[in-house]
């Protein structure tokens, strides 16, 4: 029999809770391994590290997550606390499900949960840069002036086209270019999405998704990962949530009109002119998840022993979607079909077989 191989980040976890029968995981997550720990007598907290193979395509504008949760604490009702384990900063563990998982087939959010993501964005808009003492590591041109909405959003452009596009065209290029995406698509998005109408920046969450809600035993509503967090347009926030969560059409409505209400009554001029930059704000991350999603998609084809054939169709339908989505804000003239897309996917597997799986 193969024994059984333990990674290091579990050896870990399980000698800081004195055994393993204290730890629970692997959690699901694409960028961390983590775990759950429960020493005894102790706080249940959360051991997590990056996983090796992951590929980051998200700009990180604080030095540490705990450092800033420890900003946030007294500020943002229901995020993890920090605590001190053995030397390390350690993320308390919210019991409870994720919104996702709550009701994994309804789209449709309650309403008690909505009205505590309103909360939420009512909160976020209190916190300007002033006002948060929490080291940063964006660079001075990622820090635009307050309020310059245009150069916020340029500085995301320009981070996919360095840091997503080229930094990964050495080896996908080739299937950019059978999508009929090419270098001058990120000049037409950066020349779409010009010509926001200024805001008073606040602090983003910049990630609302349903897996970064989590709902407790009592119904309180804690949010999680806020590692992507940043300082800048509110819109953006709303625009990303917005692209995220999927809601019916008359729940986002709704979302709009409360969070346009909440954040004038903070900080008037929060939601200025959103009905003509919400849109510019969403074909940017339409365009963003184009660029992302299709090296995730191609490296999700390729298993440790070749090609995923079975997984094909999906991941082809799926990209093919993003594709059509992305069209408008990357000015792209015509969007292949999903045929099309497949024998892209299959001629980048054939070309990069040598490549290691993922």
């Amino acid at each position: 029999m193969t024994p059984r191989v333990v990674s290091p980040v579990r050896q870990r976890a399980e000698a800081m809770s004195d055994g393993s029968s204290l730890v629970r995981g692997p959690l699901k997550g694409y960028h961390h391994e983590t775990y759950v720990l429960s020493p005894p007598g102790g706080v249940v907290v959360k051991l997590r590290e990056p996983r090796s193979t992951s590929l980051w395509f998200d700009r990180r504008c604080f030095q540490s997550e705990e450092d800033l949760l420890r900003g946030l604490r007294g500020r943002i009702d229901r995020v993890p606390d920090v605590v001190d384990v053995e030397g390390m900063g350690l993320q308390t563990f919210i019991e409870g499900r994720t919104l996702g998982a709550h009701r994994r087939r309804v789209r449709q959010v309650p309403d008690a949960v909505f009205e505590q993501i309103v909360g939420l964005f009512r909160q976020l808009t209190r916190i300007t840069a002033g006002t948060l003492n929490v080291p940063r590591r964006c660079s001075p041109e990622d820090a635009p002036d307050d309020g310059d909405t245009d150069a916020f959003l340029k500085r995301l452009v320009v981070f996919v086209g360095e840091q997503v596009y080229e930094a990964n065209r050495p080896v996908f290029g080739g299937l950019f270019a059978d999508l009929g995406v090419r270098d001058e698509a990120l000049v037409h998005l950066e020349k779409h999405v010009a010509g926001l109408t200024p805001r008073p920046f606040c602090l983003l969450h910049g990630d609302l998704h349903r897996e970064n809600f989590v709902v407790d035993p009592r119904g309180g509503l804690w949010t999680i990962d806020w590692e992507l967090a940043m300082v800048g347009d509110p819109l953006y926030d709303l625009a990303t949530h917005l692209y995220l969560m999927r809601y019916p059409a008359d729940q986002e409505a709704r979302m709009i009109r409360a969070w346009c209400e909440v954040v004038e009554a903070v900080r008037p001029g929060s939601s200025r002119a959103w009905e003509h930059d919400l849109p510019l704000l969403t074909g940017f991350k339409r365009a963003q998840s184009l660029y992302t999603d299709t090296v995730r998609a191609a490296l999700s084809l390729r298993g440790r022993t070749g090609l995923r054939w079975t997984a094909l169709p999906r991941v082809a339908a799926k990209l093919q979607s993003t594709l059509a989505a992305a069209a408008a804000p990357l000015g792209l003239t015509a969007v292949p079909g999903h045929r099309e897309v497949a024998t892209a996917l299959l001629r980048w597997h054939r070309e990069t077989a040598a490549l290691p799986a993922e």
